[in-house]
């Protein structure tokens, strides 16, 4: 793996890193509230030199667009953070708050190396920021519109908390909702019935006795009861009960096939979206491993012309979306060389 050596832009180290990154998380760019976090993120970016565009996505909703020169590799992670909101907070080389490491600190260390890029005479760089990643991926899928500005982009670098490994792919997403039906009676003469929410709870118990599908790149297949609900009140045989799952599903995955042969009579399944799962290309000399999220990185590498994308960065998976969310300054410094290095990887040898 490629070492890092002095600086040539001096924004490759810890103070610069955790500095900008806590600016940036000083705005609360929870969900739907990226635009509060622009007049920070302008102001890095002018300090940075490029060339700012905003592209709206919803109103009060805004992916930004940076660029430095004609773009040939893109850089993107996404703006918004889940709730809720937690204001930073600085222990020595720690720092501590929602966004740290998802996705804010990703965003700097990649404006970091492409500053330490252009400082050793590379040129022609793009930054994406997107907005709702975290639900629906609204920005990444706005972003297509963008594709014919970044067709000369050889790949694309995608940030999320890796550990900086590069990903070895991620899993599909899956969310399929499971519905019964029975006949509503009082709950005091329950033959006259039929409860909806049993033949469920029966369906969801066959379900968990399967055993599980793996993959060597992309881990187990495996599936959460999101919410489950049903009936109208204590006294009354449910006549609904219904069930939402969410499926890190792996290629060829016969999860849905399997489901449906396990499916109570009065059953139904209901398909609410699907993600494919995903393998991506290694880069040779860096280290590759298996991440257990999803991520904008497919929809980001069709919007380059090389069709290759590169999921990694600084920050651990472990502790986002917790209350404890956190980076250091060495993690950061580390992840930005790392992209470096990528970087330079997949540029090739022309600057």
């Amino acid at each position: 793996m490629p070492t890092s050596s002095s600086p040539r832009s001096g924004a490759l180290t810890a103070p610069w890193l955790l500095d900008r990154t806590e600016a940036l998380c000083k705005a609360d760019t929870t969900t739907g509230r990226e635009d509060h976090g622009l007049p920070l993120l302008r102001t890095l970016l002018r300090e940075l030199g490029a060339s700012v565009e905003l592209q709206q996505v919803e109103p009060g909703r805004h992916n930004v667009l940076a660029t430095w020169g004609e773009p040939r590799l893109l850089f993107s992670t996404h703006l918004d953070t889940v709730p809720p909101f937690l204001p930073p907070r600085r222990s020595g080389d720690l720092l501590l708050g929602r966004g740290t490491c998802d996705a804010k600190g990703q965003a700097v260390a990649q404006l970091a190396a492409i500053q330490e890029l252009l400082a050793r005479g590379r040129s022609g760089f793009a930054w994406l920021g997107v907005v709702g990643e975290e639900t629906d991926s609204c920005g990444a899928i706005a972003a297509a519109e963008l594709a014919p500005r970044l067709r000369g982009c050889v790949a694309a670098i995608n940030g999320e908390p890796t550990r900086n490994q590069l990903a070895t792919g991620q899993r599909g997403a899956l969310q399929v909702k499971l519905v019964t039906r029975g006949v509503a009676a009082h709950s005091g003469t329950p033959e006259l019935g039929r409860s909806a929410i049993w033949p469920l709870l029966d369906w969801l118990q066959r379900l968990r006795a399967l055993p599980t599908r793996n993959d060597q790149d992309l881990g187990p297949e495996i599936w959460n009861l999101g919410t489950l609900a049903g009936g109208a009140a204590p006294n009354v045989v449910p006549a609904h009960a219904e069930a939402v799952l969410f499926v890190r599903s792996l290629p060829d995955s016969d999860f849905l096939a399997r489901l449906r042969d396990l499916a109570p009579p009065e059953g139904a399944v209901e398909e609410l979206s699907f993600t494919p799962p995903e393998r991506y290309a290694p880069v040779p000399g860096f280290p590759h491993a298996f991440v257990p999220f999803g991520s904008d990185a497919p929809r980001v590498r069709a919007l380059v012309g090389g069709q290759r994308v590169a999921l990694c960065g600084p920050g651990s998976i472990e502790v986002a979306h917790t209350l404890d969310e956190r980076i250091s300054g060495a993690d950061l410094e580390a992840g930005a060389w790392q992209i470096v290095g990528i970087a330079e990887a997949l540029l090739g040898g022309a600057a």
